[in-house]
């Protein structure tokens, strides 16, 4: 059973729609995020319920508790301020990667796939199991229906076994999904390959 790999047509950013889109986002609420036990939480109403509805963090205890990439994205977006739970301190993009760089090795190019996927207008939520790193939901269909990529990260240059790519493919095929590889070149451009099987007799 070999894995086969093509370019996953992933539809072009609309430059005028993501220039709208941060016009947009400057003129939105800034909502402030707090740091604390590794957790980035947001305690506002309004930031809970305006994030939750667009695909953004996990409830728990009537916060929202964001990722690390979610996080830079919308500090990136302008959109969120993190401040230290300790200090009340401002904490930058970079705090904030630099932060989870020191519990994750491959934080930055978890953060690229995640920032491209969403640039495109995915609905992007963390993954699970055999090194799947996100679950993409197509436009519209977030809170509708359920996933239907699963996206296994990997910068280029990266070793990866036909053994570890097969085992991803049997568990994601079993749960009705597509397989994708974002593979982060070293110009940190994303580039997709859907994944299918080919059985020889």
């Amino acid at each position: 059973m070999l894995a086969l790999a093509d370019r996953w047509k992933v539809p072009a950013v609309n430059e005028q729609l993501e220039h709208r889109n941060a016009e947009e986002s400057r003129a939105e609420l800034v909502i402030e995020a707090i740091l604390t036990d590794d957790k980035i939480k947001v305690s506002s109403p309004e930031g809970i319920e305006g994030f939750s509805l667009r695909g953004y963090g996990v409830s728990e205890n009537g916060e929202l508790m964001l990722s690390f990439y979610e996080t830079m994205y919308l500090v990136s977006r302008e959109l969120l301020e993190v401040k230290d739970g300790e200090t009340g301190e401002r904490i930058t993009f970079q705090d904030v990667l630099k932060h989870f760089q020191s519990q994750d090795a491959n934080a930055w190019v978890k953060y690229l796939i995640y920032r491209d996927l969403r640039s495109r207008g995915y609905v992007v939520r963390e993954g699970f199991g055999l090194n799947i790193d996100f679950r993409v939901y197509k436009r519209g269909d977030y809170g509708k229906e359920t996933a239907k990529y699963m996206i296994f990260g990997m910068q280029e240059g990266q070793p990866v076994t036909l053994a570890e790519l097969a085992r991803a493919q049997m568990y994601v095929q079993a749960l009705k999904k597509r397989l994708v590889l974002a593979v982060v070149n070293r110009r940190g451009e994303v580039v997709y390959y859907s994944l299918s099987q080919l059985t020889l007799k």
